[in-house]
């Protein structure tokens, strides 16, 4: 396996392989693709095989902290653990959603249920501590501060609990949490064909916050995955309007689309997704290659730009 670069979290100081592994796909449950404990721990396994240091999870993805607890728990010293609060705890995939969840299952800002998620994660994950919290779903300032989201998750990180404290945030929200100026990280959606955050990533970062871009490689390449194909229809539009194969020369579409989220200077890593050993190791190649030549790097965003990929 090739290595992976790595790059500094912000201020957490951690260093980070410029490619996570995020675990949603681990979910299982009625919403999830069903695969059995042996494949769970074998994707795992690989991702930390392959180089790979950063792992995101959370409460709502249904058994994905279980099957990490029980099948890399042994390994917890190879790898920065990230998690979600917000989430309500004690919640399961089959129990239904309310009508409004957001972030795909019911949450509840409030000190107590974030102290219990966090509690209930380092049960599930067989650890002591997280590297990194994270807010679910963008609550809104309003919310974070009535229900003493921010001040609880300081707590834990005054007992050990919690070394970092981050957000999972989106749209109009993003540019207040950034202003709040509490937060290490934020994890944002980013890919060449959705460039709508590309300037608040920057803010982000110049902030001293790290980075972690989810949808860089699920929201990026036309794929030849049916679901996918269907989900991603204007992204298809927008990748023949601006013509992108003709940048790749040797490249693989998906290789572009990593590489070109690698390349902005503000993302600290890009989590991806995937039970495909295969494909993970893909990724991994694709990213040891490194950010796009400048020139190329900047070829793609005029043609994004006039295709109608651009920040906002």
């Amino acid at each position: 396996m090739p290595d992976l670069p790595k790059r500094t979290l912000g201020r957490t100081g951690l260093e980070v392989t410029a490619l996570g592994y995020g675990t949603m796909e681990l979910r299982g449950g009625p919403r999830g693709r069903q695969i059995s404990e042996e494949e769970a721990g074998r994707i795992l396994n690989a991702v930390l095989d392959g180089g790979i240091n950063f792992i995101d999870t959370s409460i709502d993805y249904g058994i994905a902290e279980e099957r990490i607890g029980n099948h890399i728990s042994h390994r917890r010293d190879e790898y920065y653990l990230a998690s979600k609060c917000g989430c309500l705890a004690g919640w399961n995939e089959s129990d239904g959603r309310p009508a409004g969840s957001r972030g795909g299952g019911p949450h509840v800002f409030t000190r107590e249920n974030v102290i219990a998620g966090v509690e209930q994660s380092l049960r599930r994950l067989k650890t002591d501590h997280l590297d990194l919290v994270q807010v679910h779903a963008s609550p809104s300032k309003q919310e974070l501060e009535d229900g003493g989201v921010v001040e609880a998750m300081l707590d834990l990180k005054a007992q050990g609990k919690v070394r970092f404290i981050g957000m999972s945030s989106t749209g109009s929200n993003l540019r207040d949490h950034i202003a709040m100026g509490v937060f290490d990280e934020f994890q944002i959606p980013y890919s060449c064909l959705q460039r709508g955050h590309e300037d608040a990533i920057a803010e982000a970062a110049a902030a001293g916050a790290g980075v972690v871009v989810r949808g860089g490689a699920a929201r990026g390449a036309p794929s030849d995955d049916e679901r996918n194909r269907e989900r991603g229809a204007e992204a298809v539009g927008i990748w023949e309007k601006a013509d992108l194969d003709g940048l790749l020369g040797g490249m693989s579409r998906m290789e572009f689309v990593v590489r070109f989220t690698a390349t902005h200077p503000g993302a600290s890593t890009n989590i991806v997704g995937t039970l495909n050993p295969v494909h993970l190791a893909e990724n991994i190649e694709a990213v040891s290659h490194g950010p796009l030549p400048p020139d190329l790097y900047a070829a793609a965003k005029h043609r994004l730009k006039a295709a109608g990929s651009q920040p906002e």
